[in-house]
């Protein structure tokens, strides 16, 4: 290869105005608007209104770039409640509750302690998704997907932590600071500002959704899906609501399809699942995928 010193001087040129950013940005000062700096590390111009667009592309292209040079390509998205907790925990949040006196406290930890099997089956599904993967050529291997935060999306990142795998987690700035999970990747750990451009990157690899309980958080990101899904402006893939007793008695879609607002066949986007076999199993029939990945021979 020719050295270039042009290319040279332009990278140390570019290096340079990353150094100034990082030093005008340091600790969230944002200095005053000054119009000689350089645009592209002018936080005070970055973050003007008129500049959204950009702000946009650039939290596309970041994750997009960064998990293409990883070889992400096929993913499987476990959305479902920050407020679970493993079994372990929750018992301790139940027994301090319950040493407090305070009734609201109580109510909360029972909930908690009643749901965090969600957090072992979350993990396990992972788990089998990790170790089916182990095998693959790298043009076949699944990766887990998460939000990245705590509760269900912790147990997920953690179960393809558990057999080294790599997971992806798409941590989103909120006014209570959400921090990422201690299991997701070094450098497959992104903080996004816009909700939009986080649910994109939740589709743009996604080969299949795996919904456990959750709340609002929870719902809005599972009727993104859906509704892209139905409208065909994504490809269909399969999602499975893990839990029916909870999917069913908080939203009746046989009422839906009653009162016409969506059609009969709608109720196919969509299968209910007890168990992470039960999912796995799912994705693996939608695909038609081999029990187990036949290693790639050329690699």
């Amino acid at each position: 290869m020719v050295h270039d010193p042009e290319h040279d001087l332009q990278t140390q040129r570019l290096a340079d105005a990353a150094v100034e950013m990082h030093l005008l940005s340091d600790e969230g000062s944002r200095p005053a608007p000054d119009a000689y700096r350089l645009a592209f590390v002018d936080p005070e111009f970055l973050l003007r209104r008129e500049t959204r667009g950009i702000r946009f592309q650039l939290e596309l292209l970041k994750p997009d770039l960064a998990q293409t040079e990883a070889g992400i390509d096929n993913t499987i998205v476990v959305f479902g409640s920050a407020r679970f907790r493993e079994p372990a925990q929750a018992e301790a949040m139940w027994a301090e509750a319950q040493a407090s006196g305070d009734a609201a406290a109580v109510r909360r930890a029972a909930a908690i302690r009643r749901n965090a099997r969600y957090y072992d089956e979350a993990r396990r599904f992972a788990q089998l998704v990790a170790a089916y993967s182990q095998s693959c050529p790298d043009a076949a291997k699944l990766y887990i997907v998460t939000g990245g935060g705590p509760g269900i999306m912790e147990a997920a990142n953690r179960g393809a932590h558990d057999l080294g795998a790599p997971n992806v987690g798409l941590n989103i700035l909120l006014p209570h600071e959400q921090e990422p999970n201690p299991y997701i990747s070094p450098h497959l750990r992104f903080k996004f500002h816009y909700f939009a451009l986080r649910k994109m990157h939740f589709m743009m690899r996604a080969k299949a959704l795996v919904a456990f309980p959750g709340g609002f958080g929870t719902l809005d990101e599972l009727f993104e899906v859906l509704t892209l899904v139905q409208t065909r402006k994504a490809k269909p893939v399969p999602v499975f609501l893990y839990g029916s007793d909870y999917w069913k008695r908080v939203i009746d879609f046989e009422v839906m399809v009653d009162e016409g607002v969506i059609s009969p066949e709608d109720l196919e986007l969509f299968t209910y699942v007890d168990t992470p076999e039960a999912a796995w199993d799912g994705i693996r029939a939608f695909y038609d995928l081999p029990t187990a990945c036949v290693p790639d021979a050329s690699a």
